[in-house]
């Protein structure tokens, strides 16, 4: 039953992503889930012989502390798909070394964060339409962003993840808007699939 391995698939992530493991561990089981399980984005007549995502080497330049200042303001965006058009509240604006980034709450039942990012390594070996840092409703939690005390939050870019539609044209995603849309080239996580 679809529904059923969909939750599976989402529990699966929140452990690895809650769990202590190094980032060398959670690529490797990441890169197991997307290999074996009904719901990966990759293609299903392409996952035996699947070996593997592509990533750029841990870089911990890309890990920083940062201010979050509150901030207002609403986005819709049209998944072109069955979610329709999804709605947004800006929640924060994070003063990243590398340029802001708003931070967002997905409106709907029990929400959840979500932080997507266009740098200047998108179409140069990343995904041309942006990568996710953090989307929360998906079970990312706690490590590519992470509250700190107050309105604080460290940031490791590290774990800069394709949103499902890099992989196969089947799944349409929300992608970073232009405030979100940042000069600086983040020479770190997730490359393209192909």
């Amino acid at each position: 039953m679809q529904a059923l391995e969909l939750t599976d698939y989402r529990a699966t992530v929140a452990r690895m992503y809650l769990a202590d493991t190094s980032l060398e561990e959670f690529r490797a089981e990441r890169d197991k889930l997307f290999g074996t399980h009904p719901q990966s984005a990759i293609p299903s007549d392409e996952r035996a012989a699947f070996t593997g995502l592509n990533y750029l080497p841990r870089n911990d330049d890309f890990i920083v502390e940062a201010d979050v200042r509150p901030a207002s303001g609403s986005i819709d965006i049209d998944t072109g798909g069955p979610d329709g058009v999804v709605h947004y509240n800006r929640v924060g604006v994070i003063d990243s070394p590398f340029g802001e980034l708003s931070l967002w709450w997905i409106a709907a039942y029990g929400g959840g964060l979500f932080l997507p990012v266009r740098d200047a390594t998108c179409g140069k070996g990343a995904y041309g339409g942006g990568r996710y840092l953090t989307d929360t409703v998906k079970g990312t939690h706690g490590r590519g962003l992470e509250t700190l005390s107050g309105s604080r939050v460290r940031l490791d870019f590290n774990y800069l993840y394709n949103p499902s539609c890099a992989y196969d044209d089947a799944w349409l995603c929300p992608l970073a808007p232009p405030e979100n849309t940042i000069s600086a080239a983040i020479e770190a996580g997730e490359l393209t699939y192909h």
